[in-house]
């Protein structure tokens, strides 16, 4: 009788969780070394940093095992009501005494004893929003006005809502899973690349006309000509990479986070991690995200409804985002982009909202052959 005893889906998807888990974990111990000095100085102890992400990864446990506990096609009828929140959240940013506003930007909601970023919350509701109206939409993928259309202005009005915060990287990044998505489902590539003519002069001006955008371009291009003032970052981070070398200095070792580079418990994680598991420790952790993606991708094709194919795509090129471009902006291969790596990083938010994807995306990937049915 024991064998006929259902078995919850993140036990089903041990490819997925074990990566997940042992990633958190690794997360705690390179959030205490890299904020122990800042942590000290701005708290007066070492542990300050890591109690918080140990708490935020009890939290993030639950919701992990909550968000595979119901079946992906629940969220499909969800979609609408996620969609909503999503822009509620996104519009009270802007709201006074709810809005955080941190280095001339606001992008966090004050609520008492807990800060959060709706900006986060925002790709995943858009996620599940594509999934369903994309698949719902198969048979009229083709048509402009039903396949492209109505899904370039969902992603348009959450660039209205986040660029009033302003936040330019999170709209790259929607802009990228969305097109993504259109493309998995099967819209026609001529209606993806129609917006170019307009898109090119956006982009211009919000990044040749803003001064500080257009200072990290030009950084990018060469950080070692201002290492002292625009570069800082960007030469610190690679530092901390060369002094690395093949095995790292050790947990605890590293001197980059002593005052020297910037968060370096949270976008500039990375490097902390270069400098002291070097090499060996960067391909390990690359290779554990290897696994999460190929399994997600596999997921997608193997899904038992096209909501299910869409939406594990769309979480998979979600996450495979996040840590491309964090550890390309460590590795200077990016402009400069303030972006966690997920499960790793510190911060409550997308530790959350990271292992809330990974719930559905083991609950998609735990349907059964007998359970499949026509995709749709």
């Amino acid at each position: 009788m024991d064998n006929l005893r259902p078995v919850h889906p993140i036990f089903r998807e041990k490819i997925l969780l074990f990566p997940v888990l042992i990633l958190c974990c690794i997360g705690i111990v390179m959030v205490y070394s890299a904020s122990s000095a800042i942590s000290m100085q701005a708290h007066e102890t070492l542990f300050y940093y890591m109690q918080r992400q140990s708490i935020f990864f009890g939290i993030s446990l639950c919701v992990l095992f909550v968000a595979a506990s119901f079946p992906h096609r629940l969220y499909k009828h969800l979609a609408y009501i996620i969609l909503m929140v999503s822009f509620g959240l996104l519009a009270a940013v802007l709201v006074p005494n709810l809005g955080i506003r941190v280095g001339g930007a606001s992008r966090w909601l004050d609520l008492g004893m807990l800060r959060f970023q709706p900006a986060e919350f925002a790709k995943l509701a858009m996620i599940l929003f594509l999934a369903y109206s994309l698949s719902k939409k198969q048979p009229l993928i083709k048509d402009f006005s039903v396949g492209f259309v109505p899904h370039a202005l969902i992603f348009g009005f959450f660039s209205l809502l986040i660029i009033f915060q302003p936040d330019f990287g999170t709209i790259v990044i929607l802009g990228m899973i969305c097109w993504g998505m259109m493309f998995v489902a099967g819209v026609r590539i001529v209606h993806l690349l129609c917006p170019l003519p307009l898109v090119i002069p956006i982009v211009y001006f919000l990044v040749y006309k803003v001064e500080y955008r257009l200072a990290r371009i030009l950084t990018f291009l060469n950080p070692w000509e201002n290492p002292f003032d625009a570069g800082y970052q960007i030469t610190h981070s690679l530092k901390a990479f060369g002094s690395g070398g093949l095995f790292g200095q050790g947990i605890g070792l590293g001197m980059q986070k002593m005052h020297y580079l910037p968060e370096p418990h949270t976008d500039f994680i990375f490097s902390i991690i270069g400098e002291e598991l070097g090499l060996t420790g960067v391909l390990a952790i690359l290779g554990l995200y290897g696994i999460i993606l190929v399994r997600g991708c596999n997921i997608a094709k193997n899904a038992d409804t096209m909501f299910g194919a869409i939406a594990a795509a769309g979480l998979t090129l979600y996450l495979g985002l996040q840590v491309i471009i964090n550890t390309g902006v460590a590795l200077s291969v990016f402009p400069t982009k303030g972006l966690t790596l997920p499960f790793i990083s510190y911060g409550g938010t997308s530790l959350v909202i990271n292992m809330a994807a990974m719930g559905i995306l083991m609950n998609i990937g735990a349907s059964t052959p007998a359970d499949r049915k026509d995709r749709s």
